[in-house]
């Protein structure tokens, strides 16, 4: 009995020390602090979630949540280098490590998360793909385009949703197939494609932005597949893909506790609520077994903002594109956000 009892002490105290025990840097990290930046893959311009000004400067959702990893990795947001990355490039150039962390409207699927040696971070934008047409009288639903010319972009999970649709609805199609979104975008402007497939959301801001006379075009109400997309890295370094997962993940706790860029400060001062103190730094050291400081998140919220913040500038309301949250709502207000317990 005693030696039993000598035995449980033993390993409970090799449990307690494990879980005292920062993580280990993965190369990757090591990486990053090394250059002293982040160079994150990015699209090549799709408004509200990448896209450059003619100075340079970056804007979106995605840029955000490239700035919130360098925020809590790095301590300045501004330490992002972007590489724009085509649908054709992006996943190349993570798996070459050519970038740290692929944050490019990729949608999260079974094929890609076990086939490509890669890791999805998480979910940062949900979405879905659907079909814009010229308005014509009569055309309501997608199954009437059979027969139809439809624009697609190369590289991406478009195509092979297309394929499975028509076959499960029995109509054929012609695909007009282009390399790069801009072409597909042309041709469909000019008419020479009838229909153009692709996400919800960057259908919805072609027809807001880029097209001629948008209340000529029109959305048909079908949504065939489920696009979750978000951030991912490479296999084989667990402590990167925990930092950049908890960075998502913060930046949407944040909103749920109602921390933000404006008043984060005064909850430092203030705030005697244990998961906010946890949150800012101000009592466990949340950052320790992520290889970070105390203080990341609440840099992440500081100098980018939280999940709610970063949408609202960048694709609704406070921002030229006015989109519905929707899906991307807190699951407290019907939406599929659903933030995983800080502590």
């Amino acid at each position: 009995m005693k030696l039993a009892k000598t035995f449980t002490g033993a390993c409970l105290a090799a449990v307690a020390l494990c879980m005292s025990v920062p993580a280990m840097a993965g190369k990757v990290l090591d990486g990053v602090k090394k250059n002293d930046v982040l160079t994150c893959g990015v699209h090549t311009g799709r408004a509200g979630f990448a896209q450059a000004d003619g100075s340079g400067n970056w804007s979106g959702l995605d840029v955000d949540f490239c700035r919130a990893v360098a925020a809590a990795v790095l301590g300045d947001a501004k330490k992002v280098k972007f590489v724009p990355t085509s649908g054709q490039t992006r996943i190349t150039a993570l798996q070459s490590g050519e970038i740290d962390l692929l944050a490019r409207n990729t949608t999260f699927n079974f094929t890609r998360d076990t086939s490509l040696g890669l890791l999805w971070t998480g979910i940062n934008f949900y979405d879905g793909q659907a079909f814009i047409v010229k308005k014509r009288p009569g055309l309501r639903s997608v199954k009437q385009l059979d027969k139809a010319t439809i624009c697609i972009d190369s590289g991406t999970s478009t195509e092979r949703n297309l394929q499975d649709y028509a076959r499960n609805n029995k109509f054929t199609y012609r695909p007009v197939v282009f390399d790069n979104q801009e072409a597909s975008k042309q041709a469909f402007a000019s008419g020479r494609c009838q229909a153009y497939t692709g996400d919800y959301a960057a259908l919805a801001i072609l027809r807001a932005t880029d097209l001629p006379n948008p209340a000529d075009y029109e959305l048909l109400p079908e949504i065939i597949s489920k696009e979750p997309v978000g951030p991912a890295v490479r296999r084989g370094d667990e402590e990167w893909f925990s930092i950049v997962r908890w960075t998502l993940q913060a930046m949407q706790v944040a909103e749920e506790m109602g921390l933000n860029q404006a008043n984060i400060d005064a909850q430092v001062a203030k705030s005697q609520e244990v998961a906010v103190r946890r949150f800012i730094g101000e009592s466990d050291d949340i950052g320790k077994s992520l290889g970070l400081d105390k203080k990341w998140a609440y840099r992440v919220v500081k100098q980018v903002g939280n999940y709610g913040e970063s949408f609202d500038r960048n694709l609704g309301a406070g921002s030229s594109l006015k989109l519905e949250r929707g899906l991307n709502r807190l699951y407290t207000q019907g939406g599929l956000v659903y933030p995983l317990p800080l502590q």
